[in-house]
């Protein structure tokens, strides 16, 4: 039962949003200011309007964040009618999962949840994940060689999480700096590029992480699979638990 919270000061809105969600099988809770949210219970999901009768919605989207981050897996989605892009990414670089202009469709929004909830919530029933001789657990954000653990910085496990979720499909640069910089300024392409030359050396798997020219990169399919093949009858793409070996050249 998935736990949402709607943040929303228009009550004929919200009572129209509300209902919609709840007849999807969500379980929704409403406020309508940034205090009521603030002191209202853990849930699963925030959706926050930014247009609040008592403070920024920006600024109790970090606040929410930082209550958030104790628990680890909150998402929160911005529902706003501030369409421009520097919105965006201000509302993006203040922590929000997702950001959906007004107005909007309930069947588009609903998908946007289940996507930040892949990627927020944590499984501990899932086993880490194989890349060839590391092991990686989403859940406890670590990665380990044998017994050995890899240190990583936080934004270089984000970026890896970011590539394991998204195993043997191509992730674009922009997808990559919006989910671990909570930006899409090109500027910021070189760091992502340090990033990745890092990450590749501390996990010592030549071949792990693809670079696919003029898009993003990939981390390497399993067992010869095409990219983005599915593991059984969970749609997830399946990583190989031996090294990836570079290609040869003809």
């Amino acid at each position: 039962m998935i736990k949402v919270l709607l943040v929303e000061d228009d009550v004929r809105l919200a009572d129209a949003l509300a209902g919609a969600l709840e007849g999807r099988g969500y379980v929704v809770d409403q406020v309508r200011t940034g205090q009521a949210a603030l002191d209202s219970a853990p849930v699963d999901i925030i959706l926050l309007d930014l247009g609040l009768p008592d403070m920024d919605g920006v600024d109790l989207c970090r606040r929410l964040r930082e209550r958030a981050d104790a628990g680890g897996d909150t998402g929160i989605i911005m529902v706003t009618a501030r369409g421009r892009q520097s919105e965006r990414v201000r509302g993006l670089r203040s922590g929000a999962d997702d950001y959906v202009v007004k107005p909007l469709a309930v069947d588009e929004l609903c998908a946007r949840m289940e996507a930040v909830l892949r990627r927020t919530r944590r499984r501990p029933e899932d086993p880490p994940v194989a890349l060839g001789p590391l092991s990686v657990d989403l859940a406890t954000r670590t990665v380990t060689r044998g017994d050995d653990p890899v240190d990583l910085t936080r934004k270089e496990f984000d970026l890896l999480a970011a590539l394991v979720r998204e195993a043997g499909s191509v992730v674009s640069r922009e997808h990559l700096l919006l989910r671990v910089w909570q930006t899409s300024w090109p500027g910021t392409l070189r760091t992502l590029e340090v990033h990745i030359g890092t990450l590749r050396s501390k996990l010592d798997v030549p071949g792990l992480i693809e670079t696919v020219r003029g898009v993003g990169y990939r981390l390497a399919a399993a067992d010869g699979a095409a990219p983005g093949a599915a593991d059984g009858a969970t749609g997830r793409p399946s990583v190989s638990a031996a090294p990836v070996q570079p290609a040869r050249r003809p």
